[in-house]
């Protein structure tokens, strides 16, 4: 030893050495006063026990050898625990206090001895000098050491925190569909720092229900993931409901919107899903966004011995704050889209007229969800002689505003095919309501932040009599005819604008289809693609088309699966197909008729005779009514050449036909007039009854419903 002083220390640490274990267990029962924050975990406290003896024994040793503080061999292990305590979450503060008391007790131990080994007083006191020095020098020294592996430590898991949170935000939430958005929180969760993982939803959440009920919260297994294939713990099953009863953490944390950190599994086995056998730590986390709670999310370790800590608590807090912002954007816009979708399909034909011009096919296909619902439509109107309206159009934009555009629209032109219009009279008028709904949007701000109101449509109108089509396009896509060869062509129509643009004019296109051709009409989103240009949809289109098929549904199951992808398109699609039919000479029958009144008795007897070879004697009387009047009103008010036509289909349909363009309108007679009861008695007879425009002159007619008795109108009425 360098002087007396040294070894009197060394002496007193030999004695003191020799009660090693007291000394120890006094240093413990210090701490377990001092710190008792330490205590307080199990794994944190066997970590103190172990951190206590070697400290103790490790700075007797070195003052029994007379070593300076700064080469005292220290304990192998201690780097390690300073790391573990960092990742416990144990505040540094107690860790140094932890120094701290046990250097007091040891202290006191030592210079409670050093009287019982000597009398002189200035020994001690130098002694005492050197001891307080070196056991001063060793605490700062193993605080320092300490300190900087615990920094270390606790900024490397703070970047890894981080780097988690930035994870997060690139994993969760990439498509907006709840189950996969919390599929991806389970998945991120047991990859990085839970060995199970389950998210589940308010099921009045799901419902869009505004309140949740009374009783205890019931809630729907969204999500769960485990680190072991088959994990027993695992007692519910996906989509499965259960309750979360009251006073279990899960609860009070729905209630709260508070996290939780537990030791164990923390909620009841019918009510969790996973068995307490082998779960040591726990965090429960509820799903809250915009101020409402949304769910719970669990994160368990059964298999990492390590327990959660607070940072993994606040980590669990950031990723499923960001899983639940994905979780209510997805359900927010499921909730808008099945709006928009319900409005839409409410909007479109729910079944095809009956008519025996065509026979139809049809699909609508909304748009991804990406994309959302757009404003495709299609429609199908019978028109007057047996004709039929065939209709395809597509609205600008997406979501229920082009939904409500488009429902705007379809009726538009239902009311204006209801007035017999040409095609390119009809885009003109469309075109027309486009604008005034566009002014219209114009003024209200909820729809301006849609956009422009601007669509396309492709109108055709099909006569099974002369088995001709008309067509017009207002910015629309080709039109495609398989004949009867098999071959799938585009029919060239006249091009015409958008609708919405105005001043520009439409035109119309007439086309021989013979018996059996197959239409197609169409909307961009069939054959356009994000793999291929318009032109290869196209291609596509025309071999689809020329596929041999039993029936037309077979021929649209075919286009579509040609021409769109396995899952949803990227834009809405709706596609009609039409197999033309024909009305030969056993169905129609025609007359001339002079401009004489003599003729009308003859019409007569002509229609007379048509009805016997028919079979329709029963609608004989009202026939010749109906006949006679018409005939006569073109004799007084129309020009010639007059023609009278009868055409058996559905129903029985009586036209007559003139040059004139004066429309005929249905008046109530005053009790002396002499006239004014003609078409009264038409409109009473029959069915349906109106007059379409031609280019030279106007057709009236009147259709008679083979089903229906014929019965006389009341007196009072005429």
């Amino acid at each position: 030893m360098d002087s007396p002083a040294d070894s009197l220390v060394s002496r007193a640490a030999r004695e003191v050495s020799l009660r090693a274990d007291q000394l120890i267990h006094d240093v413990e029962r210090c701490l377990q006063r001092g710190v008792p924050e330490v205590w307080e975990d199990p794994d944190v406290a066997r970590m103190t026990e172990e951190n206590v003896t070697e400290h103790v024994l490790a700075a007797l040793a070195g003052l029994v050898h007379g070593i300076e503080p700064d080469q005292i061999e220290t304990p192998a292990a201690d780097p390690d625990r300073a790391r573990r305590l960092a990742r416990h979450g144990t505040p540094i503060s107690v860790i140094l206090r932890s120094f701290r008391l046990g250097q007091g007790v040891v202290l006191d131990r030592l210079l409670e001895e050093m009287p019982r080994l000597t009398d002189d007083a200035e020994l001690i006191s130098a002694a005492t000098r050197k001891l307080v020095a070196t056991m001063a020098g060793y605490v700062d020294r193993m605080s320092e050491q300490g300190v900087a592996v615990y920094q270390r430590e606790r900024d490397r898991r703070l970047q890894w925190r981080l780097s988690m949170v930035n994870e997060a935000g690139r994993r969760i939430g990439t498509t907006l569909d709840i189950a996969r958005t919390a599929r991806e929180l389970a998945d991120l969760a047991t990859e990085n720092f839970a060995d199970l993982v389950t998210v589940d939803l308010l099921d009045s959440v799901l419902r869009d229900s505004d309140s949740p009920g009374s009783g205890p919260p019931t809630l729907r297994r969204i999500a769960q993931r485990s680190v072991v294939e088959d994990d027993p713990e695992l007692k519910i099953r996906p989509e499965q409901l259960h309750v979360s009863p009251r006073g279990s953490p899960s609860a009070r944390a729905l209630d709260t919107g508070q996290p939780s950190r537990h030791a164990g599994l923390p909620v009841a086995r019918d009510a969790g899903g996973a068995d307490d056998h082998r779960t040591h730590s726990t965090l429960v986390v509820p799903l809250r966004a915009r101020d409402s709670t949304l769910g719970v999310a669990q994160f368990i370790r059964h298999r990492d011995p390590d327990p959660f800590d607070d940072e993994d608590l606040l980590l669990a807090q950031e990723i499923a704050a960001r899983a639940a912002v994905a979780v209510d954007n997805a359900r927010r816009y499921t909730h808008a889209r099945a709006t928009a979708l319900t409005l839409q399909r409410s909007l479109l034909p729910q079944h095809t007229a009956e008519q025996s011009a065509v026979e139809i096919a049809c699909r609508y296909l909304p748009a991804g969800a990406q994309a959302g619902v757009g404003g495709d439509w299609y429609d199908v109107i019978p028109l007057s002689g047996a004709r039929v309206a065939l209709v395809v159009g597509d609205v600008v934009g997406h979501g229920i505003h082009a939904a409500a555009t488009m429902g705007r629209l379809r009726t538009a032109v239902r009311t204006l095919a209801d007035i017999d219009l040409p095609p390119d009279e009809l885009l003109t008028h469309l075109d027309d309501v486009v604008i005034r709904l566009a002014a219209e949007s114009s003024t209200d701000p909820a729809v301006q932040e849609t956009g422009d109101i601007g669509a396309t449509c492709l109108y055709a109108v099909y006569d099974p009599v002369s088995r001709q089509c008309v067509l017009g396009r207002a910015g629309h896509v080709l039109p495609a005819v398989v004949g009867l060869d098999g071959t799938a062509d585009l029919l060239e129509l006249p091009p015409g604008p958008p609708l919405g643009l105005g001043g520009l004019p439409f035109e119309a296109a007439e086309f021989d289809l013979p018996e059996g051709s197959v239409l197609a009409l169409y909307t961009d989103g069939l054959i356009e693609g994000r793999d291929h240009d318009v032109e290869a949809g196209i291609a596509l289109l025309r071999q689809a088309l020329a596929q041999p098929a039993f029936s037309l549904q077979a021929i649209c199951d075919t286009v579509l699966e040609a021409l769109l992808p396995a899952d949803r398109p990227h834009d809405d699609v709706a596609l009609l197909l039409a197999r033309t039919h024909a009305l030969g000479a056993r169905h129609v029958a025609s007359w001339d008729l002079d401009a004489d009144p003599v003729c009308v008795s003859q019409a007569r007897s002509n229609v007379a005779r048509q009805l016997s070879v028919w079979g329709l004697e029963e609608l004989e009387f009202s026939t010749e009514l109906i006949v006679s009047e018409l005939v006569t009103n073109a004799i007084r008010y129309g020009r010639p050449p007059l023609r009278l036509r009868l055409i058996h289909d559905r129903a029985l349909v009586c036209e007559v036909s003139d040059t004139s363009s004066t429309t005929p309108h249905l008046r109530r007679a005053r009790t002396y007039d002499e006239g004014g009861r003609g078409l009264l008695l038409v409109a009473q007879f029959a069915e349906h009854w109106g007059t379409r425009h031609a280019r030279h002159g106007k057709t009236v007619w009147a259709e008679l419903s083979k089903d229906e008795s014929t019965e006389f109108p009341a007196w009072d009425s005429l």
